[in-house]
């Protein structure tokens, strides 16, 4: 058990027996369904980390250069890259640190495969458009009508293009097994014919298969079928969330309470809009440790953030006694889609970052200072 009063406040920690609990059904589902599972950077990106990640899987996926080049420099293994567009100053770059590249558009790949046939060694995969999701919200739909991502079946031309190895596909967003069979069926039936055509197929992320109620036994039946139909496919997952689903926690101090037409908020030394982002972008409710959502009880305080925002405010909570200033307020699941979206609007400090070791040991991984904020600036 961590005793949240011997960490520093604010500060990510992530729990390492959390972690390996996570990498181990990854493995487990990678090895028993014969694919390749790999870590998205967009959602985990703590490089300090990859040793453990190491010991369990053996590639990443990247979106941009600065991610493609994290994989070759940090990990210690070029990247599978896939992004909305290239450009003529970055690409050259992303094809040495890639061993991968998917392309969003023909025309992009038509534009940038002559330099993967000079740099030579890189397979080129198109990512395509089934058409079909069941994300709820619409800020994460990459399937939504009018999307800008991928190539829809009526789009593609007979023969693919030379060159062609591989499609990418990417529909779900913290998704379950079920969501992931539809997915299949649509595209089997929308692009079935050129599966024959191709050296392997990624399913991109948003497989929550290390969340409690995920049947990841019906996920390995799915994959192991699929393989079954087409032997020459190497089939390719790379989920975000999943690897760190759970794993960690934001940990906060309240600095004040002040109280308005008898609402009271605890002012708390993090900001929702500066690090928990998704608290705000989406329908999403974090689970505060020791309270319950809405203001029910007896002890109710609106928790607010440290910045100006207005909107830096996270809904009403009831707690088992009265809040007084220094206590702590732990939040859950605070290890994916919050540092590699974090900001410093406001100048405000940033959490630093701690891995609760297998010893019950807390190791700072980063703190940060003025000059961070600084430097971003000119």
């Amino acid at each position: 058990m961590i005793d949240y009063k011997k960490i520093e406040s604010p500060c990510y920690v992530m729990e390492e027996q959390l972690l390996r609990r996570n990498l181990s059904l990854i493995q487990s589902v990678s090895q028993r369904a014969d694919v390749d599972i790999i870590l998205a950077f967009k959602a985990f990106a703590l490089w300090k980390l990859f040793p453990i990640f190491r010991e369990y899987i053996s590639s990443t996926t990247a979106s941009s250069l600065y991610e493609a080049r994290l994989a070759v420099e940090e990990f210690g293994a070029k990247a599978h890259t896939y992004s909305p567009a290239y450009t003529e100053e970055e690409f050259p770059s992303i094809l040495k640190c890639s061993s991968h590249i998917s392309f969003n558009s023909l025309s992009q790949y038509e534009r940038f495969y002559p330099m993967v046939q000079e740099e030579g060694g890189v397979s080129c995969g198109l990512r395509i458009n089934p058409e079909y999701s069941e994300v709820s919200t619409a800020l994460y739909n990459p399937c939504a009508p009018g999307t800008r991502f991928g190539i829809m079946a009526s789009q593609m031309p007979e023969q693919l293009p030379n060159g062609v190895e591989g499609f990418h596909c990417h529909t779900h967003c913290e998704s379950n097994s079920y969501n992931f069979e539809k997915t299949l069926q649509h595209i089997e039936a929308k692009f079935g014919k050129w599966l024959p055509q191709l050296k392997w197929i990624n399913f991109g992320g948003g497989h929550l298969m290390t969340e409690q109620s995920y049947d990841v036994d019906h996920l390995v039946q799915l994959l192991q079928q699929f393989k079954l139909r087409y032997p020459h496919l190497k089939v390719i997952l790379e989920p975000g969330s999943a690897f760190a689903w759970q794993t960690g926690v934001l940990l906060s101090r309240v600095v004040d309470i002040v109280e308005n037409k008898g609402i009271q908020t605890a002012i708390l030394d993090v900001s929702f809009t500066c690090h928990m982002p998704d608290c705000l972008e989406m329908p999403y409710q974090p689970v505060v440790q020791g309270a319950e959502k809405g203001n029910k009880g007896s002890f109710v305080y609106r928790l607010g953030g440290y910045s100006c925002l207005s909107g830096d405010v996270m809904g009403d909570w009831s707690f088992p006694a009265p809040l007084s200033i220094g206590d702590r307020v732990v939040f859950e699941d605070m290890m994916h889609y919050t540092t590699v979206k974090t900001n410093m609007f406001n100048g405000i400090h940033h959490p630093s970052i701690a891995l609760w070791s297998e010893k019950e040991e807390c190791c700072y991984l980063r703190r940060f200072s003025y000059k961070d904020y600084r430097n971003r600036m000119c």
